[in-house]
C-alpha cells in the first residue's frame, strides 16, 4: 500500500539506480587491467526519470536502467577504464543510495506520526 505512493516508488528507483551504478563501477574497476575492455556507464537518474515519465519505458519506474559504453579515451592496450572516474562514480552512487534510504526512512516516520503510530 505505502509502496504504491509515487514518492516511495521514486525513492525505490533512486536506490536501485545507485545499486546498479555501483555494480557497473565495480565491474569496470575489476577489468581495469584487461586489454581491450570497454568501460560501461549507467544512464543518469535524470535520464531514467525522463524516460519513465515519457512512457517509452512501459514498466515505468520498475524499468531496467540502460547501460552504454563509456565515452572515454583508450589506453595503449585499448582499455577505457579510468580508475579516478570509477572511484568518484562509486562514491557518488553510495551517496545517492544513502540519500534515498534516509528520505525513505524519514518519510515513513512522518507517515507513522501522522497516523498516530509512532514507535
Amino acid at each position: 500500500m505505502i509502496s504504491e505512493l509515487p514518492m516511495f516508488q521514486i525513492l525505490g528507483a533512486m536506490a536501485r539506480h545507485a545499486a546498479e551504478s555501483q555494480k557497473v563501477s565495480a565491474t569496470n574497476i575489476a577489468h581495469a587491467n584487461q586489454p581491450g575492455y570497454k568501460a560501461a556507464e549507467v544512464e543518469s537518474f535524470e535520464q531514467f526519470m525522463a524516460r519513465a515519465a515519457s512512457g517509452t519505458a512501459p514498466e515505468g519506474l520498475m524499468a531496467a536502467f540502460k547501460s552504454e559504453e563509456a565515452n572515454a579515451p583508450a589506453a595503449p592496450n585499448g582499455n577505457t577504464v579510468n580508475l579516478e572516474h570509477e572511484l568518484l562514480s562509486s562514491a557518488d552512487a553510495m551517496s545517492q543510495h544513502q540519500l534515498a534510504l534516509t528520505v525513505y526512512t524519514k518519510s515513513l516516520d512522518l507517515l507513522r506520526t501522522a497516523m498516530g503510530k509512532r514507535s
